[in-house]
């Protein structure tokens, strides 16, 4: 069951990707909130050299961390925007890369985040320890 302040991350996450959305550029939307109660966006950074690209979830700690410093992160998410000719065009609530896992376990080893199989039973998640 999410929380009402897990819902609130994730409608801060869509209207971000609502925003910026890029067909093949930006299709990932993320939303944290700090440990003072925060709340920061990013949206994915693609480009041409896959090695450049930049994650949602590492454009919102960014963020957080150039506005107030390192407070921590409470809760994070990602939310994926469908592609054009999908038939289904909901933003749904995506599990986060490994990367994004090890980044913010860096930045606070207690962080919770809020992951597909939390909102969509049956989504495939990659289990991994944070």
């Amino acid at each position: 069951m999410l929380s009402d302040r897990d819902q609130e991350l994730i409608a801060a996450a869509s209207e971000a990707i609502k925003r910026r959305y890029r067909n093949d550029w930006q299709e990932v939307g993320a939303a944290l909130r700090t440990r003072d109660g925060r709340i920061y966006t990013g949206v994915n950074l693609d480009a041409y050299l896959g090695r450049m690209a930049v994650c949602a979830e590492a454009v919102a700690l960014g963020r957080a961390v150039t506005d107030v410093g390192e407070t921590g992160i409470e809760t994070i998410v990602a939310v994926r925007h469908p592609e054009p000719a999908e038939a289904d065009q909901a933003i749904v609530v995506v599990s986060p890369c490994g990367s994004c896992r090890e980044l913010s376990w860096d930045y606070d080893r207690w962080y919770r985040r809020v992951a597909a199989e939390q909102v969509q039973p049956g989504a495939h998640a990659v289990r991994m320890p944070h």
